[in-house]
């Protein structure tokens, strides 16, 4: 067992409640905390943003990809297989990839690295799996364990982002006094069935398997159609969960973590997902992210839907890579307007990746990478 070295203590002035009852009108609050927000924090005030930076030289800084810029040629061959889609971020426990998938997989494929996270960011269709069929829509989930084997038709073209849990598997988290009902009713997780449009696949024609092991890629020939089951049973399948049935924690004199927004947990990552939800009503809480410094965790932000209320000149199918080691927080158009209590809805959606151990850039990702993203925080005059 191990404890933090914890011992509560005040200086200067200070609020008595986190991201509320600030001590000054123009006062700045900045987190920083350990193990994500799970960990001891402090709360320091500043009477400047701590975003304020005119200029930043070196590799440590955060940096926006537009993935509606990819070429389609990186990832679309014959086959549509998603292991041809190409890896935007990455490191031993975690591979980020967005892939299009227009037309009917030709192979089935299955990986034996690890298990699979799709996010379907536009499109619709169904998905054939070891466990059966199921239809499968814009902002659905689909988690799918190691080693299944599946292929998806497409009804119209699809993107989908796709996040691998390395040498690992997708959990649940705990949630703890809310109980296991919150955020969502594991109820309205679907999972495949046997049924017509399964059987009607069935076939003794040959079909060939895609088996991505060591991020290499093996075939194997059967001549008939793999995804032959007849019936199973036990507590492992591939499940669905579509972002609409969440439903997340609020408190209207508290901003919430993003921790609070845990959609899925890996052993070195957490998935989060942003939906709309009321704005904090209290006129003394903060209504957008607190400044912090997340000084244990990367942080990619993929957005879906909606308008993004903390950030400027982002729009959905892009991407954000804040790597831990340095305080970042709202743009100053969203600060300044949450200031007016305006607002009282936000309507984003977005999908938030937070890895344990850094992540390393992909070549596809620097050339659609936004470089002035880094100056998005300066005040315009």
């Amino acid at each position: 067992m191990r404890n933090w070295i914890q011992f509560p203590r005040q200086q200067g002035t200070s609020s008595r409640q986190a991201h509320a009852d600030l001590p000054a009108e123009g006062i700045y609050e900045r987190e920083i905390g350990r193990s994500g927000f799970f960990g001891p924090a402090t709360h320091m005030h500043h009477k400047h943003a701590p975003t304020g930076w005119i200029d930043w030289q070196g590799d440590l800084r955060p940096r926006a990809f537009d993935l509606n810029r990819l070429p389609k040629t990186e990832y679309k061959p014959a086959t549509q297989s998603p292991w041809s889609a190409p890896v935007i971020l990455a490191n031993v426990h975690c591979q980020y990839r967005l892939w299009h998938c227009d037309t009917a997989m030709r192979n089935l494929v299955r990986n034996a690295d690890g298990d699979d996270l799709l996010f379907i960011h536009q499109g619709k269709g169904q998905l054939f799996c070891d466990y059966g069929h199921l239809s499968v829509n814009e902002g659905d989930y689909i988690v799918i364990p190691r080693a299944t084997m599946w292929r998806l038709e497409p009804f119209e073209p699809m993107q989908l982002l796709m996040i691998e849990a390395t040498n690992d598997s997708y959990q649940l988290p705990e949630k703890g006094l809310v109980g296991g009902h919150a955020i969502f009713d594991p109820a309205v997780l679907d999972t495949p069935e046997l049924n017509e449009a399964f059987k009607a696949q069935q076939s003794e024609t040959p079909w060939q398997v895609e088996v991505k092991r060591h991020n290499s890629v093996s075939e194997i020939t059967y001549p008939f159609n793999p995804l032959d089951a007849i019936g199973w049973h036990g507590d492992l399948s591939v499940v669905r969960l579509n972002w609409r049935d969440i439903r997340p924690l609020m408190s209207h004199r508290y901003h919430l973590p993003p921790s609070a927004h845990t959609t899925f947990v890996a052993n070195r990552f957490v998935i989060c997902t942003f939906v709309p939800r009321p704005i904090e009503s209290d006129p003394q809480a903060l209504k957008v992210p607190f400044y912090h410094n997340n000084d244990d965790y990367d942080e990619v932000l993929f957005y879906h839907h909606g308008n993004f209320f903390s950030r400027d000149n982002i729009e959905k199918g892009m991407v954000t890579f804040h790597p831990a080691g340095f305080t970042h927080g709202p743009h100053p158009k969203a600060f300044q307007a949450s200031q007016s209590n305006t607002k009282t809805f936000t309507d984003e959606v977005a999908v938030m990746l937070d890895t344990r151990d850094a992540l390393h850039i992909g070549e596809a990702a620097f050339r659609v990478e936004n470089t002035d993203y880094v100056n998005s925080w300066q005040i315009k005059g």
